[in-house]
């Protein structure tokens, strides 16, 4: 099976970058992927990818390196089991809120006996090789998105569940989950004491700490914070701010 470069690198103890697609094309999935990050994430819960767009978003990322991931719009075992047998090395799972919801994400994206997965791997067998069946438990990223107060409550229990690899904060959930206001550059305390809880429970429990960031001054931030998966704007958002930018500097020279 194709080794997983993603977890391997973070397995390592390296910062990994994360790209993010919520434009359903593979044009934009192409580009974005020859662009060098570590991995991307197809976006099925905010995004406009779904399944089928979703595969063939990872067929055009495939084209490199890039490690594909999908996060799915919730914690739906049917779902999970078909974005994998579509070939993501990768699921972010949202709205984990508690040890049971983490277990029942875990399970359904592990073949027994480790977790429930149906056999069925139709595109993964071609993209990762005909030995997927016997080395996927080992080489797929199983990612809990940590983003609501009552995560929070329950950080130690989750970050416990067998077979979790890493979290990714929803950053902007988990502001509003404490009534502070979505800007990522407003400072508010129980946010930030948050992310210190986030980030002394992974590394009690030996799960990579990820976050989602609106700016590279962000991600920089979070990086020196400790986080380790760290995701970057979206392709709308970096397609929106070039042409913006464009477009006021051309008016200013009018």
């Amino acid at each position: 099976m194709k080794i997983n470069k993603l977890k391997k690198k973070l397995e390592q103890g390296h910062v990994a970058l994360n790209g993010w697609l919520h434009i359903p094309n593979t044009w934009t999935a192409e580009v974005m992927a020859h662009a060098g990050w570590d991995s991307i994430t197809i976006d099925g819960q905010h995004g406009l990818p779904d399944v089928q767009t979703g595969v063939q978003m990872m067929q055009a990322i495939s084209t490199t390196d890039t490690v594909p991931l999908f996060r799915v719009s919730w914690n739906d075992p049917a779902l999970i089991m078909r974005v994998l047998d579509g070939g993501s090395y990768g699921v972010i799972c949202p709205m984990i809120n508690d040890a049971k919801a983490c277990e029942k994400f875990v399970q359904a994206c592990h073949y027994p006996p480790l977790g429930y997965r149906s056999f069925g791997p139709i595109r993964a067998r071609v993209y990762a090789g005909d030995d997927y069946a016997q080395y996927a438990n080992e080489e797929i990223l199983t990612i809990a998105m940590i983003e609501t107060k009552q995560a929070i409550e329950n950080i130690d229990s989750i970050l416990s569940t067998k077979g979790l690899n890493a979290i990714l904060v929803g950053s902007n959930d988990l502001r509003l989950s404490f009534s502070a206001s979505v800007p990522q550059n407003e400072v508010n305390d129980q946010y930030e004491n948050a992310l210190d809880t986030i980030l002394k429970s992974c590394k009690k429990n030996g799960i990579i700490p990820g976050i989602w960031c609106a700016s590279a001054a962000i991600a920089k931030s979070m990086i020196a914070k400790g986080f380790r998966l760290v995701s970057i704007a979206s392709d709308s958002m970096l397609l929106q701010q070039a042409t913006s930018q464009l477009v006021q500097e051309m008016n200013t020279k009018k």
